[in-house]
Order: structure tokens, then sequence, then C-alpha cells
């Protein structure tokens, strides 16, 4: 599972999202969140899905990547959905009931948002940030829109950067944390048998080399940084100029424009009984 985590990697190509300007991108992101939090209705997340599935056709990534970067997250979204399918009580006669459990309408409609919520803002902040942006494309956009901060003395160039390298180490991490499990079974570790209390205090000898390494990986990282004479963001230039383009500005009306949409068709359809409290 762990060579299934695709978070922070980035896939070159040339697709319109990957030509976007990545203050839009974070900007559109944003806005996607917001939109996910808002929907609270089937015909809402039906809304959403479609506009999802189309970003995904647009980023050009192939379905089988987005699907694999999934796995890590499905135990956490199944568990979440499961919570809400029994502890959600609803106002009307239940489903199910057997001992303690109830099971309500209110109760299986949560479970299914919830699930449907996870699952959509993975997918729809991967696509949009990490699978179709640089991670020095991140940074510089981060710096630009954090800008005004430094009014008032915030270090935004430094938080950028420290944003901006915490992602890009997490497939490497992934990476590392592989090798020592191989190295680890090679000699006779295992990782796979037992009950869940036993995998995990057989992961336990895994942590400690991880750490090692992570700590000796960020030494190397702040002496080739200091060799390099890196002092920060003050007085220092960029080889690419980010500029606003007309695509960008249309990406982010149209995700404004669908924002307000959705805000305005909430009461009819709370009206014709699709909301979900």
């Amino acid at each position: 599972m762990l060579k299934d985590v695709t978070l922070g990697q980035y896939f070159p190509g040339q697709s319109p999202l990957h030509r976007l300007d990545p203050r839009a991108k974070i900007l559109g992101t944003i806005l996607y969140i917001v939109l996910v939090f808002f929907a609270r209705s089937f015909p809402a997340y039906a809304a959403l899905l479609a506009a999802l599935i189309v970003l995904c056709a647009v980023s050009g990534i192939s379905l089988k990547l987005i699907l694999k970067g999934l796995k890590p997250v499905v135990f956490i979204a199944a568990f979440t959905a499961i919570v809400n399918l029994f502890w959600t009580a609803g106002e009307g006669a239940p489903l199910v009931e057997f001992w303690i459990v109830r099971i309500y309408p209110e109760g299986i409609y949560s479970a299914i948002f919830m699930l449907l919520r996870i699952l959509s803002l993975v997918i729809g902040t991967s696509v949009l940030l990490t699978y179709t942006t640089t991670p020095m494309d991140l940074t510089d956009a981060l710096e630009r829109l954090l800008k005004p901060l430094k009014f008032i003395g915030v270090p935004v160039h430094e938080f950028a950067m420290m944003m901006t390298i915490a992602l890009r180490f997490v497939p490497t991490l992934v990476e590392e944390t592989q090798k020592i499990m191989n190295a680890q079974k090679a000699r006779g570790a295992d990782f796979e048998s037992g009950n869940l209390i036993r995998r995990v205090k057989s992961l336990i000898p895994v942590l400690i080399p991880l750490f090692i390494s992570s700590f000796r990986r960020a030494d190397d990282l702040a002496i080739a940084m200091e060799c390099r004479c890196y002092h920060g963001g003050k007085g220092r230039t960029r080889m690419k100029e980010l500029h606003l383009r007309f695509g960008d500005v249309l990406f982010l009306f149209s995700f404004a424009a669908f924002g307000v949409l959705l805000y305005f068709s909430t009461p009819f359809f709370a009206s014709m009984g699709f909301y979900i409290k």
C-alpha cells in the first residue's frame, strides 16, 4: 500500500490544468473545498461529481493513477461512513433495529455524503494541486498570495518554502519506508500476519531507522542550502515570473459562478425534500 501513496507527487503533462497559473489553482482549490462542505443535497453532490469528472478528464492523468492514490484513505473514509451510519439518529422509525443498533434513513444519507465528501476532497485537491503543479510553482504561488502578510512581519517566503519541502518529501519518506520494510522482511520480519495489535507492534522497529534517515536527509538539505548561500527570500529574484492570463481568470470565474449557483439553488432543493441536515 505504501507504494500507492501519490500525495505530493507531480505528474508532468501539457494539459490545460498543467498550464494554469498556480495561484489560480490554489484559489480554485480553496473554492472547491468550500463547495464540497457547502453541498448538502443529492443534486448538489451530483453537480460536484460531474465537475470533478471534468477536472480529471482535463488534467490528462489516467484514471488508474487517480484511483490508486485513493487506497491509503479508503479505510478512513469507510470508518467515517460507518460511524455516521450508526450514530446519526433520525426523527422517524429506524429501518434496522437490533439490540442497541439502530439505523435510520438519515444515517444512510449521512454515511453516503461523508464518504463522497472525503473522496471528493482527496481527488479534487490532488488533481488541482500536487498532480498538476510542480513544488517550485507551488512555492512561488504561495509566496505571492501571502505577500501582503509581510507588512505585519510574517516570514512568508520561509513559510512557503517549509510547506513545499514538507509536501515534496512525502513520496521520499514513503519510498524510504518501503525500503526499510523490504530489508527487514529479508531478515525474517513479518508485517502481515497476526491481529491488528501485533501488526502495529511489528512496525515499531521500522520507525527508528525511518526517523534517523529523516533527520539525516533534513541535515543534508540544510547543509546544501547553506552551501548555495540560501538566506531566505530577501533580495532573491525569480527565473520564472507568474502572470495571470485569460484562461486563469476564466477558470476562477467558472468556479465562483458554480458556487453561486449552488448557493441559490439550495432553498429550491430543500423545498423539494433533497436537503440533508
